[in-house]
């Protein structure tokens, strides 16, 4: 190996280290072990997960799929097949649809297509973290104003942001970590204005007031995204789909992903849930109304403040520093995403809305650790 190329080797893995990554933190395996209990014991409400969705029911759907689906060919007419039926429950033409290896993935393509070395994405703070990583990767500028402090898009500060540089605008409502859905004329007022493409991550959209996807047609520029891991409960499968006009849908169907993107089987079992829609409505329903319940009693909690929702999950903010709150909840063998400070509230928490159960455990500790 030569001088130069070891050093070129040396400096690029130092880049690349620098490079920040995607971490999911402690599993419930690690939690549990940690702690002395089985991981089946864990109340896991940190990763924005529906276990509404019929466990049961759904593992027939996959033994059905099993002797359906021949694992040994490629899937070369799953997408088309996958698209047909989205299109039914989307309401939005197959050309005007894309595929990806969850919204992630697409987020990922959207930035690869149309950030540079040196171009900008816009957003707000806070809010999801993939795109940030994405367009570091790409060498390009991340820039982003807070939110209101009603949690809210600040529309002004956004604008004020605009440049010949910018790109991309990322929005995502219901927004992730504060469960806040946008007013949809701010969103209308931004998304018109901005010189680039809006990617509008609608990721909670069916436990939300409202869509854009209807709307679509009058925003050229717009690309939303929309996932089957929450509402539908295909977490593990990892299947995301973008709504936008043909033009947009075909450079992000042909240009940036290698083949077959999503697996055969996957594509399978998104079909088998859009022919079993009940399945997805009525778990959705049944956690809006948890949902309800659930806010009202960590509000019930003297030193906890939980805030409205239009996700699966809530943002909560208690009196009692962060760092000491987790640390007793996850020797009580349940885990929240920490947040720590968000605007003016200085110690925050995204918390899944669980099964009946699972929050009951919750509220118990919570009123133990707060002294209420």
């Amino acid at each position: 190996m030569s001088a130069s190329y070891q050093k070129w080797l040396r400096d690029k893995l130092a880049k690349l280290e620098a490079i920040d990554c995607y971490s999911a933190g402690a599993t419930p395996e690690t939690v549990a072990k940690q702690i002395g209990i089985s991981p089946s014991e864990i109340v896991k409400l940190n990763f924005n997960e529906s276990l509404f969705v019929d466990r049961v029911r759904q593992a027939e759907l996959v033994k059905e799929l099993a002797d359906e689906f021949d694992l040994r060919l490629y899937p070369e007419d799953e997408i088309p097949k996958f698209l047909a039926k989205l299109s039914g429950y989307i309401g939005a033409p197959e050309n005007c649809l894309v595929v990806g290896n969850g919204s992630d993935e697409l987020i990922d393509r959207v930035v690869r297509l149309f950030v540079d070395q040196g171009e900008v994405m816009l957003s707000f703070a806070p809010t999801f973290s993939i795109p940030k990583l994405c367009v570091k990767r790409q060498a390009g500028e991340y820039v982003t104003t807070p939110l209101l402090d009603n949690l809210q898009l600040n529309v002004k500060g956004l604008r004020d942001l605009f440049s010949d540089k910018t790109r991309l605008l990322y929005l995502c409502s219901p927004n992730n970590p504060t469960s806040t859905q946008f007013k949809m004329q701010d969103i209308e007022t931004v998304a018109k204005a901005f010189p680039g493409i809006v990617i509008l991550d609608e990721a909670y959209g069916e436990f939300a007031d409202y869509s854009f996807v209807p709307r679509l047609s009058e925003f050229q520029n717009m690309i939303i995204l929309r996932t089957f891991s929450k509402a539908f409960g295909l977490a593990a499968l990892r299947l995301g789909y973008a709504v936008a006009n043909p033009e947009l849908s075909k450079v992000l169907s042909e240009k940036a992903p290698l083949p077959y993107p999503v697996s055969g089987f996957t594509l399978r079992m998104g079909s088998k849930m859009l022919e079993n829609l009940d399945l997805m409505k009525k778990a959705a329903k049944e956690l809006v109304a948890e949902r309800g319940k659930l806010i009202k009693a960590l509000n019930q909690i003297n030193g906890v403040q939980a805030f409205d929702s239009q996700a699966d999950f809530l943002l909560v903010n208690t009196q009692k520093p962060a760092d000491e709150v987790n640390e007793q909840l996850l020797k009580r063998g349940i885990m929240l995403k920490k947040w720590g400070k968000i605007l003016q509230y200085n110690n925050c928490f995204r918390v899944t809305v669980g099964l009946p159960e699972m929050n009951k455990k919750l509220i118990a500790a919570l009123k133990e650790i707060q002294g209420d």
